[in-house]
């Protein structure tokens, strides 16, 4: 057996923490990747819009927890808290600021985009104060750790790491699935995410709100490995050399989140495809709004727009799971036409 060997979700863990607490920004143009709240305004302003119509659904409580996990540089919060100012001042009174966000160096860069706006920083959901509650995750599940199982003969390894490469043992504890699965085939699990939703939803059942996903991955649990490793804008790159050094996300299992939430007391919406999410929710409306005040920068405007919703884009790709107590369904955006 290879020395200082781990179980991949392990290693992911460590690899994740590591990059996140570089001194550099990953995010934009100079960075590995762009996020919406990046690429279009237009995405946090609709988002903070989104959060306003809930609160007032939820009877407009005073104070409200707002709660963005991994927050970037606060780029989205900042367009959003910008939107609930614009549109539901009162909203904007009543919220209480709390992001989850490990990593000093981005919390650093969230003080300077928030400044006095921030009430709070915590490692983990489990910090948060009591109360009614309104949480935003963009592209926040896909970084969190993943187990990889492979199917061999009559049942599954998993897959562990040393030295720079996969080890596959026989796994201790796989979950219960079908024994279709062809030889060699891989099945991701992310026990991380699974156990976020399930506390989300046994709060959000009791304290009432509701919690707003976007991130990318298939609507419906499937065969497959997603594991990937973005630098520099460019993927193809080994996921296991340089950890810490590059970006690693792997796909977001939105059938298995949303069952986790309904067995947890709550009520999941979606998936939806994350541009028809946000074109029900007016963010090409929005988009043109902006290029129309600001000519100059029309054009990368309605593109980066269009970038987020267009199939071809982020569209397809990307899904919005809301979770939510009962009492509030069906959430702005999740309504049946």
């Amino acid at each position: 057996m290879a020395e200082g060997i781990e179980r991949l979700d392990r290693f992911m863990a460590r690899a994740v923490a590591a990059y996140y607490a570089r001194p550099a920004s990953p995010f934009g143009r100079g960075g590995d990747f762009t996020t919406a709240p990046e690429i279009s305004q237009a995405f946090g302003e609709v988002l903070g819009a989104w959060a306003a119509v809930v609160w007032d659904r939820m009877g407009r409580p005073d104070p409200v927890l707002l709660v963005e996990c991994g927050p970037g540089r606060g780029t989205l919060m900042a367009d959003a808290l910008r939107a609930a100012g614009d549109v539901a001042p009162a909203f904007r009174a009543a919220l209480r600021l709390h992001l989850v966000e490990t990593s000093p160096a981005l919390r650093d860069a969230q003080r300077r985009a928030l400044g006095d706006a921030v009430a709070a920083w915590h490692d983990d959901l489990s910090a948060l104060p009591a109360g009614p509650l309104l949480l935003l995750g963009n592209e926040f599940l896909d970084a969190l750790p993943i187990r990889q199982f492979v199917r061999r003969g009559d049942g599954w390894a998993e897959r562990h790491v040393a030295d720079g490469a996969f080890h596959e043992l026989p796994a201790a504890d796989p979950p219960a699935w079908p024994d279709e699965a062809p030889e060699g085939a891989v099945r991701e699990v992310c026990e991380a995410a699974e156990a976020i939703i399930q506390a989300l939803a046994r709060r959000l059942s009791t304290q009432r709100g509701a919690a707003l996903f976007i991130d990318y991955g298939p609507a419906e649990s499937c065969l497959g490995e997603s594991l990937q490793a973005v630098s520099g804008q460019q993927g193809g790159i080994d996921p296991l050399a340089g950890p810490g050094t590059v970006d690693l996300t792997a796909h977001v299992d939105f059938e298995a989140l949303a069952t986790r939430a309904r067995e947890a007391g709550a009520v999941a919406q979606g998936p939806l495809p994350q541009g028809l999410f946000l074109q029900r929710l007016g963010l090409m409306t929005r988009a043109a709004m902006l290029a129309q005040s600001r000519p100059r920068l029309a054009g990368d405007i309605l593109s980066g727009a269009e970038r987020l919703v267009a199939a071809e884009g982020m569209g397809r790709l990307f899904k919005a799971l809301a979770v939510c107590d009962p009492a509030l369904a069906p959430l702005p955006g999740f309504e049946t036409p």
